[in-house]
């Protein structure tokens, strides 16, 4: 019996990833309602667009559910370093006849300091709740816990996932190099080992007390077995869900999923200010004209001008600017409602396991 069902009565190793930008109360609702377990992000909401996004998922579940959050160290204000990187954007917002904005902020605040956010967890108490970016304060998960509420927290390398450990959660998602999305390091300004998904998980497996969840790069039921045959629990899949109805995936970002790109995902920090896992678009080809040689802001400063360009630019048709983010197993992406999707995985990891108990 696994983790996910022991803890939570979940029927299926399978989480679907709260992929900011991509999941919705649907999506984790109709997740949820076929025996995995469904997922939202609310990093990039205040405590009242969390409180709807929980509210509209609890009127179409009666099942668990996970709510992530950001738990980034506060951002640094630098006015040099985004003055510069305005003046360097100016001529893309000119392409669309607009002006960039005169100053940027940190748009959303970090978990670790968002007191709103931690009061209405208590409050609504959500059955899962997982970090990313890092850790809350000690007092914090405390109160968490002593709501009841199953905590996870995700780690890039061995010394993060001890972290969190120590710190109480109840298990560790491994993110793998593969993943797509923000990339979780606890100190971007450290080494980053990028370690990929099987060598990550095989890691924790074997040194660490909670039970691991693999992410990163996994598409499909064979991939979840493979998972799970390696010592993990569960396994989460993210952009796997990015095709489903239910995401809030734009049209360019669909085309793009199902496109040539797909195969050649790349990290970069120059939408957000923090490396994260995306299909080539217009932004990321920045790398090499607008924005060549330039620091970005601290996260999420630069995510102002990246979300007021991608706006920009929507409006005259390019849709080439948004933060479409994707794992490397994007070419493997399917268009199907959630519920179906789930349905497939259990199939598909049904099938692997069955596969691997046959005879050679």
């Amino acid at each position: 019996m696994s983790f996910l069902s022991q803890r939570l009565g979940v029927k299926l190793p399978i989480i679907q990833a709260p992929m900011a930008g991509t999941s919705t109360p649907a999506m984790a609702a109709a997740v949820s309602n076929v025996g995995a377990l469904g997922s939202i992000g609310v990093g990039a909401v205040d405590a009242a667009g969390a409180r709807g996004m929980i509210e509209g998922l609890t009127a179409l579940t009666n099942k668990p559910f996970n709510v992530n959050v950001f738990t980034h160290r506060p951002a640094r204000a630098d006015a040099g370093r985004e003055s510069a990187w305005l003046g360097a954007l100016r001529p893309e917002f000119a392409r669309f006849g607009a002006e960039p904005p005169a100053a940027l902020g940190e748009i959303y605040a970090s978990f670790a300091v968002d007191e709103a956010m931690q009061a209405l967890f208590l409050e609504t108490r959500p059955a899962v709740v997982s970090f990313h970016f890092g850790l809350p304060a000690p007092e914090v998960v405390a109160r968490l816990k002593g709501a009841g509420i199953v905590l996870l927290s995700s780690a890039t390398n061995l010394d993060e996932a001890e972290q969190a450990v120590a710190a109480g959660v109840d298990a560790v998602i491994a993110q793998g190099y593969e993943a797509g999305g923000h990339r979780g390091v606890f100190d971007p300004a450290a080494p980053d080992s990028r370690l990929g998904v099987v060598a990550l998980t095989r890691l924790l497996v074997s040194r660490i007390s909670v039970p691991v969840i693999a992410a990163g790069g996994i598409m499909d039921g064979a991939g979840v077995a493979a998972m799970l045959a390696l010592g993990a629990e569960a396994a989460q899949l993210g952009t796997a869900f990015i095709g489903c109805p239910e995401s809030s995936a734009d049209p360019y970002y669909r085309a793009a999923l199902f496109g040539p790109g797909a195969g050649a995902t790349e990290m970069t920090a120059l939408i957000s200010g923090r490396q994260a896992r995306c299909l080539p678009n217009a932004f990321t080809a920045l790398k090499s004209g607008a924005l060549k040689g330039l620091a970005p802001p601290d996260y999420p400063i630069a995510y102002d001008a990246g979300k007021a360009l991608a706006a920009a630019a929507r409006s005259k048709g390019e849709g080439g600017f948004g933060a479409q983010w994707a794992g490397q197993g994007a070419p493997l992406a399917r268009a199907m409602p959630a519920a179906d999707l789930v349905r497939t995985l259990a199939a598909e990891l049904q099938a692997a396991r069955a596969a691997s108990r046959s005879p050679a």
